[in-house]
């Protein structure tokens, strides 16, 4: 059976756990408010898509390619983005939340996260080289042996980085960041100057 290839179409209020999405490569499309929740998409191809307000929590993602994605305002809970087909994977996330995902061992340099929910999230032997974590939270984020050279973590929050197990070369941190950095020593820190 031969995939479908499907161009610059849009899809709009679309529940997938009821209606099933064909199989395929979807290039330039526009998925708004749709219903991936425990779907199954693995082996599907997005090229150039936006997915906007849509749940993707608990998607399988076996294989999946992801190649110039944005999503924004989606929620991911659960998310193996560590399955997904390594091949140009390139993504920007804005206000989503990716609590319980895991990008175990991706290389996904210069990655932007902004305004998201990253709690508990794997980021353990991940390539972050360059990447923007903006006003995210952070809490019980994983993050060992991770390479995270150039990140900028200015704005996020709730963050615990062991920098003796990370590789952190001009990253970037705010003073208010830095006792995450510091936790491990049981260091008191003053921000009263």
């Amino acid at each position: 059976m031969n995939e479908v290839y499907i161009h610059t179409e849009t899809f709009s209020n679309k529940d997938f756990t009821e209606t099933q999405l064909e199989k395929g490569i979807y290039e330039h499309c526009v998925f708004g408010n749709c219903n991936f929740n425990s779907f199954n998409l693995s082996g599907f191809q997005f090229i150039d898509c936006d997915f906007l307000s849509c749940n993707l929590s608990l998607a399988k993602l076996d294989k999946t390619a992801f190649r110039d994605i944005k999503f924004k305002d989606c929620k991911m809970l659960g998310v193996r983005i560590d399955t997904c087909n390594e091949f140009g994977l390139a993504f920007s996330f804005e206000n989503c939340n990716l609590d319980h995902s895991s990008f175990f061992k991706t290389k996904i340099k210069k990655t932007v996260f902004t305004d998201s929910h990253l709690q508990e999230t794997d980021f353990s032997d991940c390539d972050l080289t360059g990447s923007v974590f903006d006003r995210c939270d952070l809490s019980r984020a994983q993050f060992e042996r991770t390479n995270l050279e150039k990140a900028d973590f200015r704005t996020s929050f709730n963050y615990t980085i062991d920098p003796e197990l990370n590789r952190m070369k001009k990253a970037k941190f705010s003073v208010s960041g830095l006792p995450g950095l510091l936790q491990k020593y049981n260091i008191y820190i003053d921000n009263q100057g």
